[in-house]
């Protein structure tokens, strides 16, 4: 039964108070006790333990324990028939709202799996990429940003790559100019023969692997241990769209930067400079162009030695004043196809 009772008694017949339990018993051995014996304790009087002696009302007779035991079990009874309703309708509304969620969708089949999923660790990154290879037929973009390429990153993607190559997938990569630096990136280029285009540019966007425009993977941490599968197709889309803006923006690997025009500043200083002008730190520009802090510097230093400038604030002066912040413009065209590369 809910709890009834004042605020001194809140409480059932089920688990009556100390008092109430010493004269509800007092009133069930005598028959009947004085109704001053109960005033402690009105809580009998409300929960209809006791009730008054119809033929002297300054006495109170109690109720059986047989009848209060019955009105308990029925009162328990009707709560669990109604939990069990509530239980049901809860059961039936949802399996109805679930059935929505399996419902097949206009522009996703179900086995192509949810829109955006979450990988976490590297073992789920690489057993999704493992999958996303083995269905993929027709071709693969990859953007690899930082900077020369190490040994053991270009293994890490060797297996899928001769899986790809030896169904016919095509495959384009994007690197930063600094890769062309890389033995290893030249080697894995020998390995693959044709089925690998790459081309470089001074900067890229990060990671970004898709698979016939249809999957595509991006770091969801800074530290990359943690991945986005992508199958929405407007997301998938937009990725493969930046892709082939990028691509022909892009230098083929085998082509040779382009020259400055100004003596003694390479390629990699007068990207270096543009981005100085932007008002980037050392450490923001070294990131974006794939090398570390101390060669960036080193750069910086060879540019005020070649512009003679004898201060960071003359040096962005000079940089302005030889149209290296941007304000020539360079319009780099892609001559012919990309040699094979790695990715």
């Amino acid at each position: 039964m809910a709890g009834h009772g004042t605020d001194g008694h809140p409480h059932g017949a089920d688990r009556l108070c100390e008092a109430g339990d010493r004269v509800y018993s007092r009133a069930v051995r005598r028959g009947r006790l004085p109704r001053r014996d109960a005033e402690p304790v009105p809580c009998l009087l409300e929960l209809a333990l006791l009730h008054p002696d119809p033929d002297d009302m300054d006495w109170l007779v109690p109720t059986s324990p047989q009848e209060v035991m019955t009105r308990l079990l029925r009162g328990m009874y009707d709560e669990v028939s109604e939990s069990q309703r509530r239980v049901g309708s809860a059961v039936s509304a949802f399996e109805w709202y679930a059935g929505l969620g399996r419902r097949p969708s206009v522009s996703r089949s179900a086995a192509e799996g949810p829109a955006i999923r979450v990988l976490d660790g590297l073992g789920r990154i690489q057993a999704a990429m493992d999958e996303a290879t083995q269905a993929c037929t027709t071709e693969v973009l990859t953007v690899q940003p930082g900077g020369i390429r190490r040994e053991a990153e270009l293994s890490e993607g060797l297996h899928r790559a001769t899986a790809l190559r030896g169904r016919g997938v095509r495959m384009r990569d994007l690197y930063t100019h600094v890769a062309r630096h890389g033995h290893g990136l030249l080697s894995y280029l020998e390995l693959m023969g044709d089925a690998v285009q790459a081309r470089t540019l001074d900067e890229v966007i990060e990671r970004l692997i898709l698979f016939d425009r249809t999957v595509a993977f991006i770091p969801a941490n800074s530290e990359r241990t943690m991945a986005l599968e992508l199958r929405h197709p407007a997301l998938v889309e937009y990725l493969g769209t930046v892709f082939e803006r990028l691509w022909r923006l892009a230098i083929p690997l085998t082509a040779p930067l382009p020259d400055t025009g100004i003596e003694g500043i390479s390629h990699r200083e007068q990207s270096i400079a543009a981005l100085l002008a932007e008002g980037h730190q050392d450490a923001v520009i070294a990131e974006r162009l794939g090398i570390s802090v101390r060669t960036c510097r080193a750069h910086i230093a060879r540019l005020s030695e070649t512009l003679g400038a004898a201060s960071r604030t003359q040096l962005g002066v000079r940089i302005a004043q030889a149209g290296l912040d941007g304000s020539r413009a360079r319009a780099v065209t892609p001559s012919g196809r990309g040699s094979p590369s790695a990715r």
